[in-house]
């Protein structure tokens, strides 16, 4: 238990309050009695007003849980249900069409459309990997991924392979053939650049000049003018930089002395409090906070050890460049950096009430984020993140219009306590759970003059479309899940919504993770559906995969697919409040349950073991098949409502449950065999992880709304203390 200081009626965490003293508010015009006698002025205006939230939501899932139980037995009424839906206020009517109005927006948000990186903030290395993400190597993201083929003595392992650098070039040229084309020749051709009188000029291979089909895509250069070192290129508003070196390794073997192709690649992330974290109390708060300011500030740094050279990283500076008339121009060297703060369900210990109680955590992240932004919002350029002066903040877990405005609100005293303009801070709204799909329009609506960001969640969707009609009856097993009715039109929803509200040129909508880092050509072939679909952004799980996605950008012109979806129908709402149940639970064999009770319990073991142990909230977990995924809480969440709503229906034992998860605990330890931080769960199954593991599916259907942060949070403490 860390030790307290009282700051009027709080208790805070002395960590906390020392941080914030010595860290956070040198440098910004606010003493630390008035961060904390505002702080308390929040509180008083928004507890009770949180929790009538959360007891809304239990008062709307009792009621649909009884509506569904008093018709059991019976054929589903879909127009009765959604009848009743709307009786009881979880779906409300639409209002006016309106159009959002949120300004100071920057342009990687507004206009160009890109790959995301998601990324835990508690972890300085991987938040300065995803910041300096902007800007990545195709060369090497093709060459150490299966993006390209081993066959052919093209193997990735061992010293540099000349065969595979072969096909590396090969595919990067005819990139730039699609994204840059020239009026005559390919990339291949070229055998060097030259700006001449503001123009690109490209020698090739038959002795002649060539340039580029739309000569508006040269941008700018480095180097000189008659031997330049990179040429800057731009296309659906992303750069690509060829970069030219006759005496490297690579250039020197190409004909035109080109080294590498760089895309602008991560042009937003979000450095996330939430489903990647493990933060239950003020120790880790602090250090994601800290994060956070060294973010915000420009100096964060982390030093490691690779091989046996220390390495420090820290962000990158911006580009420079001449324009093709020989002035001076820059780039942004980072991603720009939203922060997703937690939802309005958990309390924290880092700071008690008046009463004694833990405080609400979205509260103490809204205060803390926004402080800690400021600095960022008095920088005079320096390795800034926002050049209008806006805080991004993405808020995830919120049900209907009713929260979004409480967070609204929120936001518009925090600003006002630490001095900053109205609307300072914009909002990024995660569609994932129910009550906020099916009444998308009105939760925008009360973020109109804020929202910057909307997207689809399937996982945590996923997980709320279980808990909310756990009653209804089983459902489809998980595989099956996005062949439903309800995914496809909630997809399609995002985008309507946005757009009929004025989303485009404005704001960013977004999709959901891949979830495989290994699979990068699975990636490559699927995710393209992203762009096609009329997402501004989709998130990717590294650095490399947000390189290789940006291809599918330069593919695909959002703006103008976004100009042709604005006709289309909107999605069907019907489709979208269609429950996953199964048609026959009887044509599923003992075979089929158990191998679906087998691949979850799989999953939560090798994800909470990991969590409650070692505090590592995100990370990539091998499967049952031993692929390596990547786990959150939603993962989580979607793997242990499942198991609880089998378990409820009657298809599994809570006996069976225990069997499997005792069977799996130990391909878990197998999987973990090599990681001498790791803690095996068999033969004894009593450990702190494998109980809080065990909770999640038996208990599950009593979390609210399915979340699984109540039996996390309790079990990481218990682990810690």
């Amino acid at each position: 238990m860390s030790q307290r200081i009282k700051n009027g009626n709080l208790q805070v965490s002395t960590e906390l309050d020392t941080f914030l003293r010595n860290e956070v508010l040198p440098g910004l015009d606010i003493a630390p009695n008035k961060f904390w006698d505002s702080f308390e002025k929040l509180l008083m205006e928004f507890n009770e007003r949180n929790k009538a939230l959360l007891d809304k939501r239990l008062n709307i899932q009792n009621q649909i849980d009884e509506w569904h139980l008093a018709r059991k037995g019976q054929p589903h009424n879909q127009m009765e249900y959604i009848d009743f839906l709307k009786a009881i206020g979880y779906l409300i009517e639409e209002g006016e069409d309106f159009e959002i109005t949120t300004e100071n927006v920057d342009e990687e948000i507004k206009t160009i459309a890109g790959a995301q990186l998601v990324v835990p903030v508690m972890n300085a290395r991987f938040s300065l990997n995803a910041a300096n993400a902007r800007w990545g190597s195709l060369y090497d993201a093709l060459y150490g991924t299966d993006m390209i083929s081993e066959e052919g003595g093209a193997e990735r392992s061992g010293p540099y392979n000349s065969i595979r650098g072969d096909k590396v070039i090969e595919f990067s040229k005819s990139f730039l053939d699609n994204s840059a084309p020239l009026v005559s020749g390919n990339y291949k051709d070229v055998t060097g650049f030259k700006i001449h009188n503001g123009m690109l000029e490209i020698n090739l291979s038959d002795q002649s000049i060539g340039k580029l089909s739309d000569e508006s895509q040269f941008i700018g250069f480095t180097g000189e003018a008659d031997s330049p070192k990179s040429i800057l290129l731009k296309n659906n508003n992303l750069h690509i930089e060829i970069q030219v070196d006759h005496e490297h390794s690579i250039g020197r073997d190409d004909a035109a002395g080109i080294k590498d192709v760089i895309l602008e690649s991560a042009v937003t992330t979000i450095q996330d409090l939430e489903d990647s974290v493990a933060a239950v109390d003020a120790e880790d708060k602090t250090l994601a906070y800290r994060n956070w300011l060294g973010l915000m500030k420009g100096d964060l740094k982390e030093s490691f050890l690779k091989g046996e050279e220390m390495m420090t990283r820290s962000l990158k500076e911006d580009r420079y460049y001449s324009t093709k008339d020989g002035e001076a121009m820059s780039l942004p060297g980072r991603s720009v950096l939203l922060v997703r703060n937690v939802g309005h369900l958990m309390t924290n210990p880092a700071i008690l009430d008046v009463e004694g109680e833990e405080i609400p955590e979205g509260i103490m992240d809204a205060m803390f984020t926004i402080c800690i932004a400021k600095h960022d919002l008095l920088k005079k350029g320096k390795l800034s993140n926002s050049r209008t002066g806006s805080v991004y903040i993405v808020k995830p877990k919120m049900h209907g219009p009713d929260e979004v405005k409480f967070t609204c609100d929120l936001f518009t005293r925090v600003e006002q306590e630490l001095g900053l303009d109205p609307l300072t801070v914009k909002i990024g709204i995660m569609d994932e759970e129910r009550r906020t799909t099916v009444n998308l329009k009105e939760c925008i609506r009360a973020a109109k003059d804020r929202i910057i960001f909307i997207n689809t969640g399937f996982l945590d969707r996923t997980g709320d479309e279980i808990h909310t009609s756990m009653e209804a009856g089983p459902v489809v097993p998980k595989a099956q899940m996005k062949q439903q009715p309800w995914i496809n039109a909630y997809e399609d929803w995002n985008v309507d919504i946005g757009l009929e509200t004025g989303f485009n040129g404005r704001a960013q909508i977004g999709k959901g993770m891949w979830a495989m880092p290994d699979e990068m050509l699975g990636m490559y072939e699927s995710k393209a559906t992203h762009p096609e679909a009329g997402a501004n952004c989709a998130w990717v799980p590294s650095p490399t995969a947000a390189t290789l996605h940006a291809i599918h950008y330069h593919q695909v012109s959002v703006t103008q697919r976004q100009d042709n979806l604005k006709t289309r129908p909107r999605a069907s709402l019907e489709d979208i409040l269609t429950i996953p149940i199964l048609d026959d639970p009887n044509s599923l064999t003992d075979d089929d349950i158990q191998a679906e009770l087998d691949n979850n319990c799989q999953g939560i073991l090798g994800y909470v073991v990991r969590w409650v142990d070692l505090g590592v909230g995100c990370s990539k977990v091998p499967d049952i098949n031993n692929m390596g995924l990547m786990e959150d809480r939603a993962t989580c969440r979607i793997s242990s409502q499942h198991i609880a709503n089998w378990l409820h229906h009657g298809l599994c034992s809570e006996e069976l449950v225990l069997e499997s998860m005792k069977k799996m605990a130990v391909v878990v330890d197998e999987q973990n065999a090599n990681d001498p931080e790791y803690k095996n769960m068999s033969p004894d199954y009593d450990g702190i992880a494998f109980t809080a593991a065990l909770d999640l599916a038996l208990k599950g259907r009593s979390q609210p709304s399915g979340y699984t942060e109540p039996i996390l949070h309790s079990k990481r403490l218990k682990y810690k203390s």
